[in-house]
């Protein structure tokens, strides 16, 4: 049995190898043949390029990733397959494992899509277990008046998850007007950063700029929590953390993924952390997220166009053969 993975080998450059063929299946292991993907842009990009620190090279590793950085790396955390072998057999499930045709895995690593969650939009997983944490980490209330800025895949479910709650004002702020008719249809407002509503409740950040940091910090109200979602690799950010960062008495809160936000860590575990966050996969609104597909095959000769800064908000989909 073989398999073939991506592999980002330079910077700006990545290509499909051949992986080593994979053994069967020990007990309490699954094999699992991808059917979708997803592709993280933030994340990815600073793969892409070349930009995770080296302090970070630790922390940034991903569940059954190969290589080390900068490159080459297989690298990815969004595949959904049918488990072909071991427990579960013909279970559709969602694994933190990179872009690979066909892998082995330990069967707790492997999350239960539930019955009510296409395939296909189960490939948001990863990205709907960051926002659920972010809005843990955020704490939101009823009637409260909620900023997002960035309308990125991340930024626009965390809206999500915020205009479903009773009487909350929602609004994305991005410096794309073509985000609006997304934010629109989760349910949400939409502004641009000269328009955005001040005197928020809560803002999460989620644009990976110095630029949207200011304005998340510029329309917070007195006192409230700005959720800082973003990643930037090694690069470095202005925070303007004179004005009203400083007059205004405000927060400036990390969320991260990779530990369950501390308001929820006693009780709970980060496997019941993404079953929940599958379980909000539910919600048929969330297919606006979904760009067309294409094929695995394609992949590397579309992730330049994919990781762009200005490339289409919703998340790639990748169809395995």
């Amino acid at each position: 049995m073989t398999s073939k993975a991506l592999w980002y080998v330079a910077k700006k450059r990545a290509e499909l190898r051949e992986e080593p063929p994979l053994a069967a299946p020990a007990a309490g292991e699954l094999r699992v043949r991808a059917r979708f993907g997803g592709v993280s842009r933030g994340t990815e990009r600073l793969v892409f390029e070349g930009r995770v620190p080296e302090s970070e090279y630790k922390r940034m590793r991903a569940p059954f990733m190969d290589g080390a950085f900068p490159h080459p790396v297989k690298y990815g955390y969004s595949v959904v397959g049918t488990v072909q072998d071991g427990p579960r057999v013909g279970q559709t499930v969602f694994v933190l494992h990179p872009h690979q045709s066909e892998f082995v895995v330990p069967d707790a690593v492997a999350a239960i899509v539930p019955d009510t969650v296409p395939a296909q939009r189960a490939v948001l997983a990863a990205n709907m277990e960051t926002a659920l944490n972010a809005v843990w980490d955020g704490a939101p209330a009823p009637a409260d008046r909620v900023a997002i800025v960035g309308g990125g895949v991340v930024g626009l479910l965390v809206a999500r998850l915020c205009a479903r709650m009773p009487g909350t004002s929602v609004t994305v702020v991005d410096v794309s007007p073509g985000r609006a008719e997304l934010a629109r249809a989760l349910g949400a407002g939409f502004a641009t950063p000269d328009d955005a509503p001040e005197n928020c409740d809560v803002v999460f950040h989620a644009s990976a700029s110095g630029a949207g940091l200011a304005t998340a910090l510029r329309i917070a109200g007195e006192e409230a929590v700005v959720i800082e979602l973003s990643w930037y690799g090694s690069g470095d950010v202005a925070a303007p953390l004179g004005q009203a960062f400083h007059s205004q008495r405000l927060r400036l809160i990390s969320s991260q993924v990779g530990k369950v936000a501390a308001s929820h860590r006693p009780r709970w575990t980060h496997q019941q952390r993404m079953a929940a966050a599958l379980a909000l996969l539910g919600d048929p609104a969330l297919d606006a997220l979904i760009a067309p597909s294409f094929e695995f095959a394609e992949l590397p000769e579309r992730l330049p166009g994919l990781l762009a800064v200005d490339a289409d908000a919703r998340c790639p989909l990748i169809r395995y053969p």
